[in-house]
């Protein structure tokens, strides 16, 4: 056969040609080289840009191209730089701007999307400007930060002109610079690092501003369904797709407490199109969003049927039936659940139905560049401490606190968990998963002996995560909770800038490092050399 891109083409075409003479499905097994070959990776980006900015550091105009290695195909290509285009602002206010995409047909596997969707992209763009910003002026990045958010009236809108209407990145970052102490912590490093020696430290403090909702807009609705049988148990099918996320939990924990049942009662089956047609994509961190909502409109229809039932059979108005924990009052009489549903059931009560969600509000122009893409906005923030060897390049995380805003949560344990995932991968795609393609465009970064994942020895030697337990969506979202599965992937930005800073300490921080990403121990040390050569 040849290269392992040669087997897989041989493969996939005998399985092609068996599917054919067969007319039946056939499975392919690839090894872990070939599957790595042949699959689709994130897009990388090469971002030219040009920022204007006044002598307190606030940001005047934004000019940025954003071109992306796409591959042979289109695949999702365009809605991911799309995204990226969307999220160039992170939590900024740009006056002025002129932010455009260019895919490039590649010779390459073709890319496809990741947690965020082209949004990772676009944020860094907007860190990497602030931290050139700062070291231009001589200013505490954070506090450049800090001066371009966004604001009230006249710094609110955004580049695609939707109005920032819940912004508290303010508070979030406020929060997390004094419980993190960052003040003391970024002079005490600096001053360590004056002393000079082989080991430098650094410290950022990173938002993020992420926009939640389906930027193809008939993609924000979904479906359930929901059968309470007669003898009090509860069948439950909707839209999602659970992939280890907590999605199940959480839409089942909402029909749970419609009823206000035990929350072991809720028995959901596998997603099929036979039980909830035309279901979108578990993405757009919008799975608990759409399904949880299309869950709870399934087990309004249910309810108003039973209270109309109680009412009617006991002579009592709607409002003095009442739902407790596994029972029903009806005026002055309490019925445990499972006989309050036998009844409705022996009374020919439909206990059926299937719900439906359409996200609202939303709005986008592709052509215009105008619109409303997204129904709200998650926040959250995170600092992180580094140490680096200038000799070697190799470094570490010392610690990282976080502060993410995730609403009034569904299930806190599962949203923290989502939001350490989130770090760790955001951390390896900026350090660590270094993609490298031949001259002929053969992937030679195709195994874990050469693509380095984040492992449970890479995270923060001290790692806090907290909720912001204040918030709550002012959108009308399931429960005011918001989405947490692609923003806090964004906060593993913190541990780059933390290394930028690090590397920077070699010239006294007068020049912004050149640190592409991902940051692996040699490109840091490349970096740490170009600066003491004065490069």
């Amino acid at each position: 056969f040849g290269g392992k891109e040669s087997q897989m083409n041989i493969f996939c075409a005998v399985a092609a040609i068996a599917a054919k003479r067969l007319n039946r499905p056939v499975k392919i097994r690839p090894d872990r080289d070939q599957d790595m070959t042949a699959t689709g990776k994130r897009h990388d980006f090469v971002i030219d840009y040009d920022v204007a900015f006044d002598g307190d550091g606030i940001i005047q105009a934004v000019e940025g191209t954003f071109a992306a290695r796409c591959g042979f195909s289109s695949d999702l290509s365009g809605p991911v730089t799309d995204r990226a285009l969307f999220h160039a602002d992170n939590a900024y206010f740009y006056p002025h701007v002129r932010l455009v995409s260019r895919p490039q047909k590649t010779n390459t596997v073709s890319n496809t999307a990741f947690r965020g969707f082209g949004g990772p992209q676009g944020v860094i763009a907007a860190e990497r400007m602030i931290e050139e910003i700062a070291y231009t002026l001589g200013k505490d990045p954070l506090d450049v930060r800090k001066a371009n958010f966004y604001g009230a009236a006249g710094r609110d809108l955004t580049p695609y002109h939707q109005q920032v209407e819940d912004n508290v990145i303010g508070r979030v970052v406020d929060e997390l610079e004094a419980s993190a102490d960052y003040r003391a912590r970024r002079a005490a490093i600096i001053a360590e690092n004056a002393k000079g020696g082989v080991m430098r430290r650094g410290i950022a403090l990173t938002p993020v501003k992420f926009g939640i909702s389906f930027t193809a807009t008939w993609y924000n609705q979904a479906g359930a369904l929901i059968h309470v049988y007669n003898d009090g148990s509860i069948h439950l099918n909707h839209g999602g797709t659970e992939m280890g996320q907590g999605l199940n939990t959480k839409v089942a924990q909402v029909v749970a407490d419609a009823f206000q049942v035990d929350f072991e009662r809720i028995k959901i089956t596998k997603t099929t199109t036979e039980k909830v047609p035309n279901t979108s994509a578990t993405a757009a961190s919008s799975g608990s969003d759409l399904n949880g909502m299309a869950a709870l409109d399934a087990a309004r229809q249910i309810k108003e049927r039973l209270v109309a039932f109680a009412a009617e059979s006991r002579k009592v108005a709607p409002e003095q039936v009442e739902f407790l924990p596994n029972a029903v009052k009806i005026g002055e009489e309490v019925l445990a659940f499972d006989t309050f549903i036998r009844q409705a059931y022996m009374a020919r009560v439909h206990l059926s139905a299937a719900g439906f969600y359409k996200t609202p509000k939303i709005h986008w122009d592709r052509a215009a560049g105008k619109g409303r893409p997204f129904y709200y906005y998650a926040y959250g923030a995170a600092c992180s401490e580094v140490s680096i060897d200038t000799l070697t390049g190799e470094y570490r995380v010392e610690r990282t606190d976080i502060l993410h805003d995730v609403g009034r949560s569904l299930n806190p344990i599962l949203d923290k968990g989502q939001v350490e995932g989130a770090f760790i991968q955001g951390m390896g795609w900026l350090t660590t998963e270094e993609l490298w393609w031949d001259d002929a465009g053969r992937l030679r970064t195709h195994a874990p002996s050469t693509y380095k994942i984040p492992l449970a020895s890479d995270r923060p030697r001290v790692f806090n995560v907290n909720l912001a337990d204040w918030s709550e969506n002012r959108e009308m979202t399931i429960k005011r909770s918001k989405a947490v599965g692609e923003p806090p992937f964004m906060l593993g930005i913190s541990v780059f800038e933390a290394l930028s800073m690090a590397v920077a300490s070699v010239a006294d921080y007068k020049v912004c490092p050149r640190l592409d990403a991902p940051a692996t121990p040699e490109r840091v040390l490349m970096a740490v050399d170009r600066l003491k050569a004065g490069v």
